[in-house]
């Protein structure tokens, strides 16, 4: 049996730019791609928190230290400068991978630098 799992996670990234123009995908500060384990022209999903939108696409690399979450191409109508988005990657582990996988969470503050990483989500409480 297979399974799968999110394997990483940039919470609550501040959408930078947005072009309409651009070949495609979500560039992505590689400072942050780094610090979550993307690689660039991984599939990722991203999780509009503003309006709600969901949508597929890939990672490229953008200038480290830069702070840059620019979502291109036909995705630009999806997100805008000053939206606030949940960038996730997904693994597919057999059962046995399972039971010592852990993700990689790394949460950004609204200029896009990391504020902390964790390795799970605390449990929700009533």
């Amino acid at each position: 049996m297979q399974y799968t799992l999110l394997k990483s996670k940039l919470h609550r990234a501040c959408v930078t730019h947005s072009e309409l123009e651009y070949e495609g995908s979500c560039a992505i500060d590689a400072t942050l791609l780094e610090a979550a384990g993307i690689h660039e022209y991984e599939q990722i999903q991203i999780y509009n928190i503003t309006n709600g939108e969901r949508f597929t696409t890939y990672a490229i690399r953008a200038e480290a230290g830069a702070g840059i979450i620019s979502v291109n191409g036909a995705a630009a109508h999806k997100a805008k400068p000053g939206d606030r988005v949940i960038i996730c990657t997904y693994a597919v582990l057999n059962q046995h991978e399972v039971a010592s996988f852990k993700p990689v969470m790394v949460y950004l503050d609204e200029t896009n630098r990391i504020t902390h990483c964790r390795n799970h989500i605390p449990a929700q409480v009533a």
